[in-house]
């Protein structure tokens, strides 16, 4: 039995010489997979498995970085009053949390404000302006943008006529009418050679904080304890898990759910049973889909005021509220994945195009992001799911395959859509429903010329081949070193061969096997997620999996996880 996915075993390239020390203490399994990352040398290594916020290049590296910094002390000195524009999602939220600690360290009073999806919709509006200025105890002389403003050009026109100088602080790709006339501008997107272009939106803001550390110093002012917002938004955000980005999200998981680290995200990793120590993929399926709900199904700023209360009651509060927006998320999510794969049955047209895209006016406009990467992963076509209203205005968000870039691909559609942008794996769009099926046919004529067969073609990309004598819990220890894993950090794949059934399979939690798994007389535990229904083929066994840590009934143990199964070549 073949299956979907098509097995490509990385090559083992570079030296897995990393000094006589750390030979010795790693096993050669770990240091292949330091190699087949990119590390070389003793000293490269060491500051990839133990790094350290020491490491950390200056934040005044960043153009834009001295401008945002002397801006924001001239408010303080002057007393003047600012507003915080954010975005609705888990990086957006946090870094407008970490932005109003940080001001409020300064002593600049200011007001926040995060958009509401279906009043104000994405970005820097001018409903969202009129709307946060309407929250603000006084006229803001300053509004400072985090995870949006980039494209914003005639908005931030319209606030310096009104007298209100600009900060933005974003991540995204710049718009084709070029940069605002901003008082600052930090986005390592907009400069031709910065690396810093993986930092999300909470990072950039944590430079901007660094920056003013070391500007001017605030004795009772610890940065660190902040560091579990960055880390939460750079795993909710997808952004690559690489050099500062890592960095400070292995240090700062290590206060997510802690006594010292942030009251709402602790509250909520206990009410989502989120297990301690944080890893990131637990982070990104109980943290992140809960913050985000709000943003999805209610109000953003339920989410905001979770990350910013003091008070443990209404830390709860807001905790059981997210919880209920998120069983809803998850009602509305069931229900369009439905329908839209119903409408691909129906269609065998649909189904042989390179791209999905669907709408309906029956959809929730916060859902369909969701929907879009699971119907991706499906199908392993870029996707965009849309909801219209009654009027015929389409709101949608899109997910694409390594390979192709969703933000070139709108701008080869703009003669059919009405707005669009963001990064080149997730998009958004806005378009008119009557365009719908010449916006499907120009993204697909833009997919058919940008890429061939095996851009389209689903692939494990297996690390390393292993037995199951060398798997153990202390080489589980070294290869930990080697988190968090992500985007351009992936977690592991091992392929084993010639593996046999204990047992057979067992139904758990509705739709996951559970095996008995052995291999000569070495035996393992694994899981398979959404397999329930699969078919398995005749064994023995090739497998792909991942490792993970897991706990059960005061045991620790090392478990398999696996990812596709077939039959061995023998």
């Amino acid at each position: 039995m073949r299956t979907k996915f098509h097995w490509v075993i990385h090559p083992m390239n570079g030296s897995v010489d990393f000094g006589a020390k750390l030979n010795e203490e790693l096993p050669l399994l770990i240091r292949k997979l330091m190699a087949q990352r990119g590390i070389s040398g003793q000293a490269m290594a060491e500051r990839y498995l133990r790094p350290r916020l020491a490491d950390l290049g200056d934040p005044f590296e960043m153009q834009g970085m001295k401008e945002a910094v002397e801006r924001l002390l001239q408010a303080a000195d002057k007393g003047e009053y600012a507003c915080i524009y954010g975005d609705y999602d888990v990086d957006g939220v946090s870094a407008v949390t970490l932005l109003h600690i940080t001001l409020d360290a300064y002593g600049i009073p200011h007001s926040c404000f995060v958009p509401t999806r279906t009043r104000e919709g994405y970005g820097l509006s001018r409903r969202g302006i009129t709307n946060a200025f309407n929250l603000c105890k006084r006229r803001p002389t300053l509004l400072i943008t985090v995870d949006c403003g980039t494209s914003s050009v005639d908005e931030v026109d319209e606030l310096a006529r009104m007298g209100v100088d600009v900060i933005i602080l974003d991540h995204h790709e710049g718009g084709a009418r070029g940069r605002p006339r901003a008082a600052a501008i930090v986005n390592a997107k907009l400069e031709e050679n910065s690396e810093l272009t993986y930092l999300c939106s909470a990072g950039v803001v944590f430079k901007l904080a660094h920056a003013l550390m070391k500007k001017r110093r605030l004795p009772d002012f610890d940065l660190r304890k902040y560091l579990d917002m960055v880390a939460v938004a750079t795993v909710a955000d997808i952004v690559p898990l690489v050099k500062e980005n890592r960095l400070l999200t292995r240090a700062g998981l290590k206060f997510v759910g802690d006594a010292n680290g942030n009251m709402g995200l602790r509250t909520l990793a206990e009410l989502s049973g989120l297990k301690l120590p944080a890893s990131a993929s637990h982070v990104s399926f109980r943290i992140g889909p809960r913050l985000n709900a709000a943003g999805r199904m209610g109000s953003p700023q339920e989410a905001l005021e979770l990350l910013t209360t003091r008070d443990e009651q209404r830390a709860l509060d807001l905790a059981s509220c997210l919880e209920e927006r998120n069983r809803q998320r998850q009602t509305e999510e069931e229900h369009i994945r439905n329908e839209a794969l119903q409408m691909l049955e129906e269609n065998p047209a649909l189904q042989e195009s390179p791209v999905i895209v669907l709408g309906s006016r029956n959809w929730h406009p916060g859902v369909v992001g969701i929907v879009a990467s699971v119907l991706m992963r499906r199908y392993y076509k870029p996707t965009f799911i849309i909801s219209f209203d009654e009027q015929g205005n389409g709101k949608g968000s899109g997910r694409s395959v390594p390979g192709i870039s969703l933000v070139e691909a709108l701008h080869a559609c703009t003669d059919f859509i009405v707005a669009g942008g963001g990064h080149d794996m997730a998009a958004g769009l806005e378009l008119r429903e009557e365009q719908l099926h010449a916006f499907r046919n120009a993204l697909a004529a833009y997919v058919r010329q940008h890429s061939d067969p095996q851009t389209l073609e689903p692939s494990l990309d297996i690390d390393a081949e292993v037995s199951f004598d060398e798997l153990s819990m202390t080489l589980m220890e070294s290869y930990e070193l080697l988190e968090p894993f992500g985007n351009a950090n992936p977690q592991p794949l091992f392929l084993s061969r010639s593996v046999m059934p204990s047992c057979a399979p067992r139904r758990v939690a509705g739709n996951h096997l559970r095996f008995s798994l052995h291999q000569g007389n070495y035996e393992q535990e694994a899981v398979f997620f959404n397999a329930a229904d699969v078919p398995l083929p005749d064994p023995p066994w090739d497998i792909v999996f991942n490792l993970e840590r897991n706990f059960w009934k005061g045991r620790t143990f090392l478990s398999i996880i696996l990812r596709d199964i077939r039959s061995s070549e023998l």
